[in-house]
């Protein structure tokens, strides 16, 4: 084990590698406010990787709703209860990473292989609510609500310290060092499932057919084409943006995933504490009681909130960044807001997306004169 800084925990941490930063680094940030739990996401993404043999219940992206969802089941409940929870102190987690819990048992990782059953159940908990009575969240004029649910879609985090890396005896796993994808040699690959234990988020999945373990792939080929992946470019609520994630001293406000992760602090890691750097990014809803949102995302979610609810209908480019989202096929790596215009650029500098920020309207009268009718939609 070697000291490595993680940023997002604020504090050097015990990891089996030396840091080796990519040449770019894979990311994407997804605005949970506005998930509809279409799962077209899901659908786009299995059409597109998961249509083979052994690969039945696989779903690279998957779309739960918390509290009570999770696929596999309870995949995140088992691994805090490990943990203890989690302790932060002005910012920094001061508890143990997946890595340092290990260290104490002479593991590499710790975590769990879940039951062939725990798989069966991708829709679990599907809209069930948790809080308060339905007496309670009737006529509700206050936010957090006493009843709540949210959508929480998923994809492999591309982690900037992967757990399945670190705990793969072959050396199947690896990181690309031109855009920080995680991927498995499947010539290395034998099926030890150690990737699959190791995973705090349980992303790689074992194929029974083929014997090896297959994980997301960040659509690596159209990512190389400069195009934004499967489950980015079909979301129906656009709640997602794709880019490049920079080093936080290196941060750029003119990069769209910069902008939201490191200067604006409104897009947070899930569950940082795990240790693994994640480099997918939600913003939190604003509607969830503030103690779980705190365990899921540590503790700059009350600041991110409060940004999304007071920020965004004042902020200019706030905004217009936000409209971007969904907006384009290809990778936006540079944005920009003008004349209350959205423009989003790819990596030549050509203009893949222009969005105005409040879409134009025009409000009719409710009775037409000329033609002598009344009309039902004015607007």
């Amino acid at each position: 084990m070697v000291d490595v800084f993680n940023w997002q925990i604020k504090r050097d941490m015990k990891y089996p590698y030396a840091a080796a930063a990519p040449e770019k680094q894979f990311a994407a940030v997804f605005d949970i406010n506005k998930c509809i739990g279409c799962q077209t996401c899901s659908i786009t993404c299995k059409t597109t990787w998961t249509t083979g043999r052994g690969q039945e219940y696989m779903f690279w992206n998957n779309v739960e709703s918390k509290p009570y969802g999770g696929y596999p089941l309870y995949w995140d409940f088992k691994l805090l209860e490990k943990l203890g929870g989690g302790q932060w102190k002005d910012g920094a987690y001061t508890g143990k990473t997946i890595f340092e819990k290990a260290a104490e048992e002479n593991k590499t990782v710790e975590g769990f292989l879940p039951a062939l059953e725990d798989w069966s159940y991708p829709n679990m908990g599907e809209d069930e609510i948790a809080g308060g009575s339905v007496k309670q969240g009737m006529h509700i004029e206050t936010l957090p609500h006493p009843l709540w649910f949210f959508y929480l879609p998923r994809i492999c985090n591309h982690c900037s310290n992967p757990a399945c890396l670190a705990n793969c005896p072959r050396q199947a796993v690896y990181k690309r060092k031109e855009d920080g994808i995680v991927l498995i040699d499947q010539s290395r690959c034998q099926g030890y499932r150690q990737c699959v234990s190791a995973c705090p988020y349980k992303k790689p999945m074992y194929n029974a057919t083929t014997f090896r373990s297959e994980k997301c792939v960040a659509c690596y080929p159209k990512v190389e084409q400069g195009l934004q992946t499967q489950c980015m470019e079909h979301c129906i609520g656009k709640i997602r943006i794709q880019g490049w994630l920079s080093a936080p001293d290196k941060a750029r406000e003119d990069n769209p995933i910069d902008y939201l992760v490191h200067i604006k602090k409104l897009a947070l890691p899930l569950y940082p504490q795990f240790g693994t750097q994640p480099n997918v990014y939600y913003i939190p809803p604003i509607h969830v009681p503030p103690p779980y949102m705190r365990q899921m995302f540590g503790p700059g979610v009350d600041a991110a909130v409060k940004t999304y609810r007071e920020n965004v209908p004042t902020d200019p480019i706030l905004k217009g960044l936000l409209v971007l989202f969904g907006s384009a096929a290809e990778i936006m790596t540079r944005f920009e807001v003008k004349n209350d215009i959205a423009y989003g650029y790819n990596q030549k500098g050509d203009t893949v997306a222009q969005t105005p920020i409040v879409e134009p309207h025009v409000i009719r009268e409710h009775y037409d004169k000329k033609l002598d009718v009344y009309r039902l939609d004015v607007t």
